[in-house]
């Protein structure tokens, strides 16, 4: 074979030398994409190099450069190569590649051109070469500065996501608890309720309890926060004080709240402050929805080695696929959009924090049933 004839070379062993490519990528773990979505990867890059070839056999030098860009790359005006590198290594970020996978994929094709070439006893001239390199550092750079723009900003849009789900959650519990203050403090500013009675004790406990959560936000923002100590308690008395805190808002919304008797031999451990939060926080989801003048049911019972927490409202059921959404932060699937859509995510996470579980059950047509499942424990 004559000098000069890469283009032939490479049209005439195009399917052999992406076969090659494609049995290299399969040697590497998470590389199951399909060919549709790698497009814009060795397939077409390999063309746009035997078209640059054929132009700079033919002369072309211009037509050469406006297909794979000269030598050095110009980030202000990608060639044809660049903007389908720049695509593929999009491509790969959206797939969950990393970098160095966007790299082998063209080192792959020069390998696989340079193996071929050996066995096939085909010379090629320096200046060809010299073209070969020079698509490949192009395509490469382009492919690895898109992945790396997209990749910095997918992790600039993460981060912001994350500090908004935090925010929204501090905003959320101050809000409940400053909501229960305040009717606590509306009753007792009528004159008919003692101070040290049972309406007192829930404003006092609201008050501490923000003091708690701002406390803790500053902590947390000094990066002096400390894990939570694990305690075991009474879940007679954690029913007791849920049915304090939310009765008052059962009250404002003109609705019953009922909670069952509980056995006073039951406990569970835990974050007491978080486990209490999240039963209140479903107990103000309940009161939320539920239909004016119904009643809200909370009930805890023994079930084995656990002890489960029942709390069933009167809305008449969630729509259509809602169960598997409504604990995703944001998510509001009821017409009441007051919140933020941050409660149930609130509550499952607290729960699943301490060895629970948070799920939902359809009432169509009444209502539904959210349950806690904690681990039973013996309190001495």
């Amino acid at each position: 074979m004559t000098e000069d004839q890469m283009h032939r070379f490479l049209s005439n062993n195009r399917d052999e030398l992406i076969s090659r490519c494609k049995a290299k990528v399969a040697q590497r773990p998470w590389r199951a994409a399909t060919a549709a979505q790698l497009a814009n990867g060795i397939p077409m890059f390999l063309a746009q190099l035997i078209q640059t070839l054929e132009a700079q056999d033919n002369g072309e030098v211009d037509e050469s450069l406006r297909i794979s860009g000269a030598a050095g790359g110009d980030a202000a005006a990608l060639s044809e190569m660049g903007l389908s590198a720049a695509a593929h290594g999009k491509e790969l970020l959206g797939l969950g590649y990393s970098v160095d996978q966007v790299v082998h994929d063209y080192g792959d094709l020069c390998q696989a051109i340079t193996d071929l070439a050996v066995e096939r006893d085909a010379p090629f001239s320096v200046d060809e070469f010299r073209t070969l390199n020079r698509c490949l550092d192009n395509a490469i750079a382009d492919a690895v500065t898109e992945f790396s723009v997209w990749r910095d900003a997918n992790v600039a849009l993460q981060q912001s996501a994350q500090e908004n789900e935090r925010l929204g959650m501090l905003v959320h519990e101050l809000r409940n608890h400053l909501h229960t203050a305040s009717l606590a403090f509306a009753a007792l500013e009528s004159g008919r309720l003692p101070i040290g009675g049972s309406t007192g004790a829930v404003l006092k406990r609201s008050l501490t309890s923000l003091a708690a959560l701002l406390n803790l936000s500053l902590s947390q923002v000094r990066g002096t926060a400390e894990a939570p100590q694990a305690t075991a308690f009474s879940v007679a008395s954690l029913v007791a004080e849920a049915r304090n805190v939310a009765s008052l808002d059962a009250s404002a919304r003109g609705c019953t709240l009922s909670v069952q008797d509980v056995d006073a031999a039951l406990g569970i451990s835990g974050n007491r402050e978080q486990l209490l939060a999240a039963l209140v926080n479903l107990l103000h989801n309940a009161l939320k929805f539920t239909h004016t003048d119904s009643e809200v049911t909370l009930s805890a019972h023994a079930e084995g080695d656990y002890v489960l927490f029942d709390v069933e409202d009167q809305c008449g059921g969630l729509p259509p696929g809602a169960a598997s959404r409504i604990f995703h932060p944001f998510v509001q699937v009821g017409e009441n959009k007051s919140g933020l859509g941050l409660g149930l995510s609130i509550a499952r996470r607290s729960v699943e924090a301490d060895g629970g579980v948070l799920t939902v059950r359809d009432l169509p047509g009444k209502g539904c049933v959210f349950t806690i499942k904690l681990p039973r424990r013996v309190l001495h």
